[in-house]
Formats: structure tokens, C-alpha cells, sequence
């Protein structure tokens, strides 16, 4: 019987609901001592009640890799389109406890 993997290669399935996508302009990190917790909102301008339409848990080894893995993406992303420019954020009044917003 003949492996087509190569070992050490994942095969990953999309399906095409997940591959549309979820559009967020929030993210609101929680962590504990054993897990990170993202939560990406949808915020529109005029609604006073915006909805978590995603939620990702993470463990601190894998919410590391993935901060290393952003960066390097925005780093080639500003190489070959310029700098990502950071516009006006009005503050959001957000009462989860200790919370970090990206």
C-alpha cells in the first residue's frame, strides 16, 4: 500500500461555510493560567449591542506561536503594500474584567 502524505504533512479540510469567513473589527483576549480566550465581535457604528460571532480558545505555547506568526505576516504584508496605517479608535466601553482589545 503506498502513502501519498509525506510524513509530517496534515491534510486539512475547509468546508465552504467556514471558508466565507467572519468579518470582526474586535477582539477581546481573556486569559487564565492555562488558556487564552478570543473573542471576535462585530462592533457597526450606531448599534449599541454588538454580538461575539466567534470564539477561539488557545493554549499560552499556541497564543505565542500565533502572535509570532501574526507578525511575521503583517511584516511581508507592509513589505510588499506599505505600512498598515493604525486609524482613530473611539474608546469602546467594555466591562469584561481584565481584558486586553486588538
Amino acid at each position: 500500500m503506498e502513502n501519498n502524505n509525506q510524513q509530517g504533512q496534515i491534510n486539512i479540510e475547509l468546508d465552504e461555510q467556514t471558508a466565507e469567513g467572519i468579518y470582526s473589527n474586535l477582539a477581546i483576549i481573556n486569559h487564565s493560567n492555562s488558556e487564552f480566550v478570543v473573542d471576535f465581535v462585530t462592533i457597526m457604528p450606531g448599534v449599541p449591542k454588538a454580538k461575539v460571532k466567534s470564539r477561539i480558545i488557545l493554549t499560552p505555547q499556541h497564543a505565542k506561536r500565533l502572535l509570532k506568526a501574526l507578525g511575521e505576516n503583517i511584516h511581508r504584508f507592509e513589505s510588499a503594500h506599505g505600512k498598515i496605517e493604525e486609524g482613530e479608535q473611539p474608546p469602546i466601553p467594555l466591562n469584561f474584567g481584565p481584558t486586553g482589545q486588538a
